[in-house]
């Protein structure tokens, strides 16, 4: 069985890097040779301080009366982040420009709400 982090990387070719953070362990892979890749230090501290954080600001406030939040996107200089959040922490899809994320949104979503 293919790990989540392969899964991910085979919904769409768009897809650029996959993050995970799981029950407080960090995962990471970048397809290789993209252009505008963020450095690998600067994206472990965006995993463990920025997107739990965004998450839950945004779930917070989703919750008191907008039917809750289901994933944040942000447009960077050189690519889209998806953050989706789990049970057990938050997925962290990058995007290149080209593609459609709010379309890899829907995909990345039913893939880590589907039973395993």
């Amino acid at each position: 069985m293919p790990s989540l982090i392969e899964g991910l990387f085979s919904l769409a070719p768009d897809i650029r890097y996959v993050a995970t953070y799981l029950d407080g362990v960090h995962q990471t892979a970048q397809r290789p040779g993209i252009d505008g890749a963020s450095s690998s230090e600067s994206d472990k501290y965006e995993e463990l301080i920025v997107n739990p954080t965004l998450l839950k600001l945004v779930t917070q406030r989703g919750n008191i009366d907008c039917g809750g939040a289901h994933w944040v996107i942000i447009r960077y200089g050189n690519f889209f982040e998806l953050v989706v959040p789990v049970s057990t922490g938050h997925v962290s899809v990058g995007i290149e420009l080209a593609g459609n994320p709010l379309a890899i949104a829907e995909q990345v979503l039913a893939f880590v709400e589907a039973p395993r």
